[in-house]
């Protein structure tokens, strides 16, 4: 294809990732502090990467070489400074036409800064002086519930915990966070089927399957450790079963950086065995569709033989809902499923028969699953289809929906909730002796929306970017610069510290990767939390990039000590010594018993899951069946038949992680120097009158009555279904409504955003 058919034959990893991290590290400033830095990444005595959520094996491992991790690593560990002296020469609104990758290359903050709203600059500030500006704002406001409190997938368990108590004794429960922006769905879902919004495998299932299902993922950009494990569940002949609307390289083919023979003589080796491009929002279609076939088999198996191909006895012991499931497939007919999906009979009848010839499944999935309408309805689905042959709760079998950033997982775990469980609550008021707020508080699209209309006076950022995150991010300035007070703890700069509030601050913090001393001089130990449910101790190599950096859980107690004082928490104390953190996190959350003896073993520990043990925590006892319909229209079928209309997936290039743009480069889908592209069916492309590299203005929805434009975009040639495209967030996000979102999740549709394309003529084309 015209996208670069000569890297459709080239595998993932290999030469290239081991080249591109190289560079990564040269970049920096300080390759040799960040390839020491390597060597301590996901080890016992190290620290967890901040590059993914996939999980480390509980047996250990040796030095796992990954290129996202090696880019998460450098970035973090540049020599290069956004010190005082950076914000004399730039003023805010110099920095605020920088792009996102111009503003992190700028390199780490170094110094606390107030903004001077008379002068337009940044300034120091002293630490004491911070935190009483940024308490006297918050306890000036007439209701708690007049701040947001936001966190991203970054913060340790131990700073996740003592925000989620600091917001609750102030008195509110808007803790907007980055999981309402990607995993929602999942953790809903999974929730109402199993009891638990949590994935039920271990890494080490990955070693027993005899089939693997991963949908709606990109494992090669997006956590590349996976590829390793799926390409050794392939070598010992699982199958490895792709359902992605693009064909991506990293899902066909590997190339393995630690195996040197393989590296010499230029080797790779297959991922997956099947791959199936359904339509955006088809997924639900497939999965009920391979039911169909599943159930069409038992009933012949058990006519000819009188023994059927489904889990009699797990259905029977372990389930509810099952008869009016089947009702609900056998009333969906298969033309409703091809036409929702995308795929035909033939297509899901065959990956039905795979599942069928497994005796071990692990169905996997990312957020190309979680950002549509119905997203809930589609996790729902995957559960049924995996219940049918009791696929959860057995070795080398379960459900395993793979988070984002490092510790999102992590954070929910801790309280970062915007709609707590009543035990937490509970746990709350009976260990510590306050009375915490009952009340729902707000998502991420209700924080936006609070801060659009002014309801929201006060914004609070533990880390993250959520200015780019967010959809209808066009509006994002305007609200944030209308805030009585903004505060970013971040460890670089980014658009959202752009756009400040009547007072604003930003907090430098400490990496993943950085030494944290407490008062003696000794060094501290945080947790994180994996996809997988284990929790393990990260602890940083590298000094500080700066003097005046705290640490996450120092800047949280600083802000906390000042704006509801101490008589509860003796917040100081907490600072000092993360163990007495962890000593509360045991008294309060489940699962935590002997946290800081556990913690301090290889590998750390296993959390444990209710519904791996098929222990369900529902309202019925049991594993629940979903029973719903397909939804009577996906986007792409809402979508007028007519060749400048399409649906639109936001997704990430391989240079970036989140919000963070490495660089410029797509190396797997063979786009370079650039990201304002946008790819594209070359039939579609024909149809458009449009040739390949042809600029082309994307409108979003507008029957709201705003304007949604994205312009300047380049035409890309990609194995894509028809109707569908793709391009990158945040350059995209404009494009995402803020009042589309996920049924029961309130997730954004980041990924069923219906749009038209428009071709630019004359020099703006090139």
């Amino acid at each position: 294809m015209d996208h670069g058919s000569r890297d459709e034959r080239k595998a993932a990893g290999g030469w290239e990732a081991l080249i591109a991290s190289g560079r990564s590290l040269i970049s920096s400033g300080a390759p040799l502090s960040g390839a020491k830095a390597l060597r301590k990444a996901n080890q016992p005595d190290g620290f967890d990467c901040p590059g993914c959520a996939w999980g480390d094996p509980e047996h250990g491992s040796s030095f796992e070489f990954c290129e996202n991790g090696v880019k998460a690593v450098s970035w973090e560990a540049t020599e290069r400074r956004a010190d005082p002296a950076l914000f004399g020469r730039l003023s805010v609104s110099e920095l605020s036409r920088l792009d996102d990758h111009s503003l992190e290359n700028h390199g780490r903050l170094t110094h606390p800064m107030r903004y001077n709203r008379a002068t337009d600059h940044y300034e120091p500030v002293t630490w004491d002086d911070a935190f009483a500006g940024i308490a006297s704002v918050l306890n000036a406001l007439e209701s708690p519930h007049e701040a947001q409190f936001y966190t991203s997938g970054r913060a340790s368990n131990e700073a996740a915990f003592l925000y989620q108590l600091f917001v609750r004794i102030f008195g509110t429960n808007n803790m907007p966070d980055c999981s309402n922006m990607c995993h929602e769905a999942s953790g809903v879902a999974l929730t109402q089927a199993i009891g638990i919004g949590k994935g039920t495998v271990r890494l080490e299932d990955f070693e027993k399957a005899d089939a693997i299902f991963v949908v709606g993922q990109n494992p090669g950009t997006n956590h590349p450790r996976m590829l390793g494990d799926l390409r050794r569940a392939a070598e010992r002949g699982a199958r490895i079963v792709a359902f992605n609307t693009l064909k991506e390289r990293g899902l066909k083919r590997f190339a393995d950086p630690q195996r040197k023979r393989e590296m010499v003589l230029g080797g790779s080796a297959p991922i997956a065995s099947d791959y199936f491009q359904p339509r955006l929002g088809g997924d639900m279609a497939a999965f009920r569709g391979m039911a169909k076939a599943v159930l069409a088999a038992d009933r012949k198996a058990r006519a000819e033989t009188g023994t059927g191909v489904l889990d009699d006895v797990f259905i029977r012991e372990h389930c509810h809902g099952f008869e009016d499931y089947v009702a609900a497939i056998d009333a969906t007919g298969w033309g409703a499923i091809e036409d929702q999906s995308g795929l035909s009979r033939d297509d899901l009848e065959k990956a039905a028969a795979i599942y069928l010839d497994a005796d071990n499944v692990i169905c996997t999935w990312a957020m190309g699953i979680t950002q549509h309408r119905h997203s809930v309805a589609t996790i729902r689905e995957i559960a049924n289809f995996m219940m049918l042959r009791g696929q959860i709760g057995r070795p080398g079998a379960g459900l395993c929906p793979v988070r984002g950033h490092s510790n999102v997982q992590g954070d929910r775990t801790m309280g970062i909730n915007d709609k707590p469980p009543a035990t937490l609550l509970d746990a709350l008021e009976r260990n510590f002796g306050f009375k915490p707020p009952r009340e729902n508080g707000d998502s991420t699209i209700e924080a936006i929306g609070a801060m659009i209309s002014g309801r929201s006076k006060a914004f609070i950022g533990l880390g993250g970017n959520f200015a780019r995150a967010v959809p209808d991010s066009g509006f994002i300035e305007k609200a944030l610069r209308g805030q009585r007070l903004t505060v970013h703890i971040a460890t670089k700069l980014n658009a959202s510290h752009t756009m400040p509030g009547e007072n604003a601050y930003l907090l430098p913090c400490l990496g993943r990767t950085e030494i944290d001393l407490n008062a003696k001089g000794e060094p501290q130990l945080v947790t994180v939390e994996d996809s997988m449910s284990m929790v393990h101790g990260s602890a940083g190599i590298n000094p500080p990039a700066g003097q005046e950096l705290r640490s996450e859980i120092a800047i949280i107690a600083g802000i906390a000590a000042r704006t509801v004082g101490s008589a509860i928490v003796d917040w100081t104390a907490l600072a000092e010594d993360y163990d007495r953190i962890r000593d509360l996190i045991e008294k309060t959350i489940p699962g935590f018993d002997d946290f800081n003896e556990r913690v301090r073993r290889p590998r750390g520990f296993d959390l444990g899951n209710a519904a791996a043990e098929r222990r369900w925590n529902t309202p019925t006892g049991r594993a629940n069946f979903f029973t719903g319909t397909l939804p009577e229209k996906t986007a792409y079928q809402d979508r007028q038949d007519a060749p400048d209309r399409f649906v639109l997936q936001t997704m990430r290039s391989h240079d970036q992680y989140n919000t963070t743009v490495y660089g410029m480069d797509d190396r797997y889908r063979g786009v370079y120097g650039e990201r304002r592209v946008v790819f594209v069916n070359p039939t579609d492309i024909e149809a458009l009158g449009a040739k390949p590299h042809q600029r082309v203005t994307i409108t979003g929805p507008d029957e709201d009555g705003i304007s949604r434009v994205a312009e300047g975009f380049k035409i890309i040639p990609y194995d894509i279904p028809r109707g569908c495209i793709a391009g990158y967030f945040p350059e995209l996000n404009v494009l995402v409504p803020l009042s589309s979102y996920g049924e029961m999740s309130g997730t954004p549709t980041s990924k069923s955003v219906p749009v038209r394309l428009s071709l630019i003529e004359g020099p703006a084309a090139a």
